[in-house]
């Protein structure tokens, strides 16, 4: 598409999209002068649906109203509260029904799907992973390996760019799982990198490593919500996701696990086990039957009781994504949004920062992470003052994300005027 610099452009973009009625479905913080701000933080905390209240106050009515009798009883009953997450989160994930879970937190599910995927042995027990990753990831995963008496400095792979360059090429890590097969236990990828917004070709990574028998696992924290996805045909073996973030379901949000159907439906898979992974037609015996026997599905890796409060503001969000058509036209308007921000920052040809995020459209999502050459702080806060809400990532990393929901061109258009006015 050919971009202009022109503010005129950037209102006729608006004019034009068909998906600009959505960003009335959301909560627009305001600045001081009691405008919304320029609101690029979805990346770290998506802007509340507007139907999220109603949602919430439906079931603390019913926990008024019945009390214990709303599991059963309530206008959505919590029993089964997830079930109704199922489908609306398969289809964002490209997955079956039977492989998906929307339980716990993104760390606690790591750590469940690596109770059952990180199996180490004297031959197989490293794990490979992106640098940068995310730091929680990073802490499971060296505590992961020191759990079964390893030493991270043995068995953790980690795949980083070259020199001189600032995001990690497929070739380099297809060439450390080719050079480390025999001892690879576990590939996990961050599919959108958290600090320079890189977009992995997984599929690629996984047909190496599943052509190896190595387990593929994939972090979605910055990739549901944002990018394509399509697990079940990429044929990894797990991966985990928060929604608090392109997924809008508000701060501490239920998170998600994926378990490809050949291993979801095996019963006999090494898990740790809790009282709501159990068989549903055995698991009101509870002492009367001791033994676990785990749901044929993603199901089965749940410990607890659905988290009402943290799954039903998901429900709102889930249900504006589906009102948009799902991830196939929210992506057609999110590349045109990147990419105008990409084209005004560079029409503005500043010698103070570099884009490092990919160029490539197939390589990104909405995010693109701007290295601040010097004072990134101070222009940071110079953003903020203005009425701009990104975020910061030490040491000089300003990541701004126009999301297509509730984002606009003239926001895109606004914004580099502001970073511009602040060289």
């Amino acid at each position: 598409m050919q971009f202009s610099a022109d503010e005129n452009f950037a209102l006729r973009l608006d004019g034009e999209d068909p998906l600009r009625s959505f960003r009335g479905k959301f909560h627009l913080p305001a600045g001081e002068n009691g405008q919304p701000l320029i609101y690029f933080a979805g990346n770290s905390l998506g802007l509340m649906p507007k139907s999220a209240r109603r949602i919430v106050e439906q079931e603390l009515d019913d926990w008024a109203q019945l009390g214990v009798d709303a599991h059963l009883d309530a206008e959505t009953p919590w029993y089964s509260y997830h079930q109704t997450l199922r489908e609306p989160m398969a289809r964002l994930v490209g997955a079956q029904p039977v492989e998906v879970i929307c339980m716990n937190s993104l760390t606690v599910n790591l750590h469940l799907m690596m109770a059952t995927f990180y199996r180490p042995t004297k031959s197989r027990f490293k794990i490979l992973m992106e640098d940068p990753a995310f730091p929680s990831d990073t802490y499971a995963i060296k505590t992961q390996i020191v759990h079964h008496g390893l030493d991270p400095k043995e068995a953790l792979l980690l795949a980083r760019s070259r020199e001189g360059e600032f995001t990690v090429r497929t070739e380099e890590i297809i060439d450390l799982i080719e050079k480390n097969a025999e001892t690879l236990a576990v590939v996990l990828i961050g599919a959108v990198n958290f600090f320079t917004g890189q977009l992995f070709d997984v599929p690629a990574i996984a047909a190496v490593a599943r052509k190896h028998g190595i387990a593929v696992g994939v972090d979605l924290a910055h990739a549901v919500g944002n990018v394509p996805l399509s697990l079940h045909e990429w044929n990894v073996d797990f991966a985990v996701w928060c929604s608090y973030k392109y997924l809008n379901a508000g701060p501490g949000a239920v998170a998600g696990a994926f378990v490809h159907e050949r291993h979801a439906t095996n019963k006999n898979l090494p898990r740790l086990a809790g009282w709501f992974g159990n068989d549903p037609n055995t698991r009101f015996r509870m002492h009367l039957e001791p033994e676990f026997i785990p749901v044929a599905s993603a199901d089965g890796w749940q410990i607890s009781n659905p988290p009402i409060f943290s799954m039903a503001p998901l429900r709102a969000s889930l249900a504006v994504f589906d009102e948009a058509g799902g991830m196939e036209r929210l992506c057609e308007k999110s590349r045109k949004l990147t990419g105008y921000l990409e084209f005004l920052l560079k029409q503005a040809g500043s010698e103070r920062f570099t884009i490092i995020t990919p160029n490539d459209t197939e390589a990104r999502g909405c995010q693109l992470s701007i290295l601040v050459h010097e004072h990134p702080k101070e222009l940071h806060q110079k953003l903020e003052a203005a009425g701009v809400k990104a975020d910061f990532r030490e040491p000089n990393v300003i990541r701004a994300a126009p999301t297509p929901l509730y984002n606009t061109f003239h926001d895109v258009w606004r914004f580099a005027q502001i970073l511009s006015a602040h060289q």
